[in-house]
């Protein structure tokens, strides 16, 4: 199934992509332990580790919740007919990711809040359309919630040099500032209060301004992570980052405390590109963590 009940909240799995982002585990993880590739090849592949290629596989997907009446989006995947001139994988796509949003049951003038828990090529996509030849948002009424400290990180008009190099090329211009520009965003820092159920709190180090969400709803909890974790293996290595992580030592200190967080309260971890089960459970494993089970979602070729 692609839906589960976390107390009060509903969250359904909306796939847009799945399969290989070309990257092989030493170069997407490069400060991971090749031991825990080669030794978990029987439970990394296929959800995770393309056994012919040695390719990383990943998802892109959105978790849809529905809260105390609104309908809220977490992340936006990477869109349709998007220029990525340094990010082949992703430029000029043609998902039905709207078509999965509607069996879902939601169109585009039905979502409350778009959450993008940071602002990278992957997290922000469907936040425009392309309408004639100009990138309008996706979700007309919807409040997009984007951390401050990534909306003036990835400004180009700031300067800043990431470590994505020209990697984020045009996804300013095209899926953050046209919402901006309809007035349609709310720029939050430190944390943001959506409902009796769900926070926003800043979780830097992924990049300025990478955030999480939690979920605290009668006796159950979980976590919505983004980029905290792209790999399984990170929650037996806590200190192996990205490649894309543009605070390294920032990086390793979100992922331990969120972890610690989510194992002393039983908290499913829900990342943001995790194909398989798509989301975790952890227990704390001596100075790391291990993982105790698997949420019910249907893996992507699974499902029905």
């Amino acid at each position: 199934m692609d839906h589960i009940t976390l107390g009060n909240v509903s969250v359904t799995r909306v796939w847009e992509y799945f399969g290989s982002v070309g990257m092989t585990p030493d170069t997407f993880f490069p400060d991971s332990p090749k031991d825990l590739w080669e030794e978990g090849g029987s439970w990394l592949t296929p959800h995770f580790l393309d056994s012919g290629t040695n390719a990383v596989n990943s998802a892109i997907q959105t978790w849809l919740l529905r809260s105390e009446g609104k309908t809220i989006l977490v992340d936006t995947g990477v869109g349709n007919h998007k220029e990525r001139p340094y990010a082949p994988v992703w430029s000029h796509l043609k998902t039905d990711f709207l078509a999965n949003l509607a069996r879902a049951g939601v169109a585009p003038e039905d979502v409350d809040v778009v959450i993008n828990t940071h602002l990278h090529i992957d997290h922000v996509g469907w936040n425009t359309y392309l309408d004639g030849r100009r990138w309008v948002p996706t979700f007309p009424n919807a409040t997009y919630l984007m951390p401050k400290d990534d909306f003036d990180f990835w400004n180009p008009e700031n300067g800043h040099k990431p470590l994505l190099g020209r990697g984020n090329q045009n996804v300013f211009e095209d899926s953050v500032a046209p919402v901006h520009r309809a007035g349609r965003t709310l720029l939050w820092e430190n944390s943001h209060r959506i409902d009796a159920a769900l926070r926003l709190d800043a979780a830097p180090g992924h990049t300025p301004g990478s955030s999480v969400l939690t979920l605290t709803s009668g006796t159950d909890r979980a976590v919505f992570v983004g980029d905290m974790l792209h790999s399984p293996v990170q929650i037996l290595a806590p200190d192996a980052n990205s490649c894309f992580c543009e605070d390294p030592e920032g990086a390793r200190a979100t992922r331990r405390k969120v972890l610690g967080w989510a194992a002393d309260n039983n908290a499913l971890v829900i990342p943001a590109h995790l194909g398989g089960h798509g989301a975790v459970e952890v227990a704390r494993e001596g100075g790391a963590f291990a993982i105790k089970g698997w949420a019910p979602f249907a893996p992507y070729a699974e499902r029905p």
